[in-house]
């Protein structure tokens, strides 16, 4: 058994490379292998957001506070709110990120294949972020 105690672990900036304003990433767990579970509680300030990517075993989100914006691709905008669940499978391309006048905090958990977690690809323009294409 291995436990981390509140605060041991730091938090740290989103890398900018992969989000779009600012985003907060506390880490919640990396499991040792053969277990594949890698867990962040992501705090997004109002406007930021991920860039578009993809996860190669699906990824859970769990909203826990705020309300912000959700969207795979070639589908609408959406609306997320804390206490809403959302799964995502495999090879999906998304994104999600606070609302323009408000944070969102939410967990998110994806497990590992070959080391890789997530697959990053292009920024969300603003107006794909408005839902304007």
């Amino acid at each position: 058994m291995e436990l981390w105690p509140n605060g041991s672990r730091p938090t740290r900036p989103a890398p900018a490379e992969y989000f779009t304003g600012t985003v907060w990433q506390d880490p919640i767990c990396e499991v040792p292998e053969p277990g594949r579970l890698r867990a962040l509680l992501v705090t997004f300030a109002p406007g930021a957001r991920t860039n578009w990517h993809t996860h190669p075993l699906g990824q859970t989100l769990y909203v826990t506070a705020g309300c912000g914006r959700f969207q795979s691709w070639g589908e609408p905008v959406q609306t997320i709110r804390a206490g809403d669940v959302i799964w995502i499978p495999p090879g999906e391309k998304h994104w999600h990120g606070a609302g323009p006048d408000t944070m969102m905090r939410h967990v998110a958990m994806q497990e590992v294949q070959d080391g890789v977690g997530a697959d990053w690809l292009e920024a969300v323009s603003d107006a794909q972020y408005r839902g304007e294409t």
